[in-house]
């Protein structure tokens, strides 16, 4: 895709990830709609990127209301006259297999795939009108291998990668001009670990449980020994540009973890994860 000029729609786009990718995106030409749950967060993002002389938009969105997310397409239509991305990328973290709750899974799950399943529904079948259009979710090395005592948010990145591939699939069968990409990165130092602070309220008590605090702290320790989120901006505008499908930040670990599978699934021996490897690309 040639991006200058272009319109990009990016959840999730007021920290971290959505933020570095949001600004790599504004160097390219791109205009940028930013949307994001926390306002605070997103004024001060979209100052930042204006300042720095981007085309920017912000709009509160929760991305499990759909409404909101076709508030994001159509704030990109009314502002900048098309949109030609969007980037589903809002995502939170919590819950091991064992001992989560039923709502904390259904609030995961809400986030992390109920908000690219919006995104897919609110903007494929207008990029599939004009012909034209990039589709591009955020998934995890915890896509591709199962995490210990992330068993909610892995089981969402699968998803993620799944539902990724099956609309590939969809959109070469129609043989449609509409492109996709997962991004899989590993250990990127972002909020992710401070992603209870968007909890339901009804859902605090989990939160303030000491065992969910104490994986907090182990969760924050790798997550600040990864990569830095402006490494992950530049891969995805490069993968955007060349139309590839999958965006690996970590391709030794993602790759290896792969492998490890296969000869898992060959009968050879377990996959253990090593947490370490996945901080080093």
């Amino acid at each position: 895709m040639e991006l200058t000029g272009k319109t990009a729609v990016v959840t999730g786009a007021a920290s971290g990830i959505g933020l570095a990718t949001a600004r790599r995106f504004a160097d390219a030409g791109l205009n940028v709609v930013l949307g994001d749950l926390e306002e605070g967060p997103l004024d001060d993002a979209v100052a930042s990127l204006k300042a720095e002389g981007g085309r920017v938009l912000g709009l509160r969105a929760d991305v499990t209301v759909e409404q909101d997310v076709v508030g994001l397409r159509d704030a990109a239509l009314a502002e900048f006259g098309g949109v030609h991305l969007v980037f589903n990328n809002a995502g939170v973290g919590s819950g091991p297999a064992i001992g989560t709750p039923k709502a904390v899974w259904d609030w995961v799950m809400a986030v992390n795939v109920g908000g690219v399943v919006n995104g897919i529904n609110t903007f494929v079948p207008y990029f599939i009108e004009q012909d034209e259009g990039h589709v591009l979710s955020t998934a995890s090395l915890a896509g591709l291998g199962g995490v210990p005592y992330t068993g909610a948010y892995c089981a969402s990145k699968f998803a993620v990668v799944g539902l990724s591939e099956s609309l590939f699939q969809e959109l070469l069968i129609l043989g449609s001009n509409v492109h996709v990409s997962v991004l899989c990165p590993g250990f990127v130092r972002t909020r992710i670990h401070e992603s209870m602070r968007n909890l339901p309220e009804e859902l605090s008590e989990y939160r303030d449980n000491p065992a969910v605090t104490s994986m907090q702290l182990i969760s924050s320790a790798v997550v600040n020994a990864g990569i830095d989120p402006d490494d992950v901006g530049r891969a995805v505008v490069e993968a955007v540009r060349e139309d590839r499908f999958w965006i690996l930040t970590h391709p030794r670990s993602a790759i290896g973890a792969t492998k490890l599978r296969l000869e898992w699934m060959r009968g050879g021996p377990p996959m253990i994860v090593d947490l370490d490897a996945a901080t080093r690309p």
